[in-house]
């Protein structure tokens, strides 16, 4: 999904001669501690609700406080993955999407976008989680789908993380599956050396050997 697809219609955009107050209400308004700034249809930056609470007087015009406001943007074309990203570097509860141009398009809301981010993860469908430990080198989506589809079952997501520099073994495959009873693609894994360092279900798991079970029944729902 691209940035331009990820706009939120109903929040409003700031004009340089709206009033401090009136930026702060909005705000409240739409729940939110940022709003976008523009002029003339040509995006100026983002208003903060932290900066303008210092400011003393509420009908001072934001073209006054200009200076304050962050400059972060995105691009109509940009990925969910890339504005995700940046909203987290920066810290960010909006953030605006522009054109070639620099008009301005329309502002993403954080919240939002996290929602579409999940759903595109898949964490409202029905089904277990499992996570692998493995070495770097042995990673091989190829060959793990191929092992977790033989037993009918399908991978909604997935995301690898490397490990720590000087710990290639260390390295974590998170895999959300479409079934709960993973009980058959654990006996899968574990037959061809496979590490399974965690597993989350609503059905339980019966092939781990029986100390690493002990631990994982905090974790699966029967």
């Amino acid at each position: 999904m691209l940035a331009a697809e990820l706009i939120d219609p109903m929040l409003p955009a700031l004009k340089p001669t709206d009033l401090v107050g009136q930026a702060l209400a909005w705000m409240e308004e739409h729940r939110v501690g940022q709003l976008i700034l523009t002029d003339q249809g040509d995006y100026r930056g983002i208003v903060s609700e932290e900066l303008l609470m210092d400011v003393a007087d509420d009908d001072r015009p934001l073209q006054d406080v200009m200076c304050l406001f962050e400059q972060t943007f995105v691009s109509e074309d940009q990925h969910m993955l890339e504005v995700l990203g940046l909203v987290v570097q920066h810290q960010m509860q909006v953030i605006a999407v522009i054109g070639e141009g620099r008009e301005f398009s329309g502002t993403i809301s954080v919240n939002e976008l996290l929602k579409k981010f999940a759903q595109d993860l898949g964490v409202q469908e029905v089904g277990a989680i499992l996570i692998l430990n493995m070495n770097e080198r042995d990673y091989s989506m190829a060959e793990i789908s191929r092992l977790i589809e033989s037993n009918n079952v399908k991978i909604i997501s997935s995301f690898f993380s490397s490990a720590a520099y000087g710990m290639p073994d260390r390295s974590r495959l998170t895999l959300k599956l479409n079934r709960r009873d993973i009980t058959p693609v654990i006996s899968t894994l574990e037959r061809f050396g496979y590490r399974i360092e965690a597993a989350f279900a609503n059905a339980p798991v019966e092939s781990i050997d029986q100390e690493r079970l002990d631990l994982l029944l905090r974790y699966l729902n029967t």
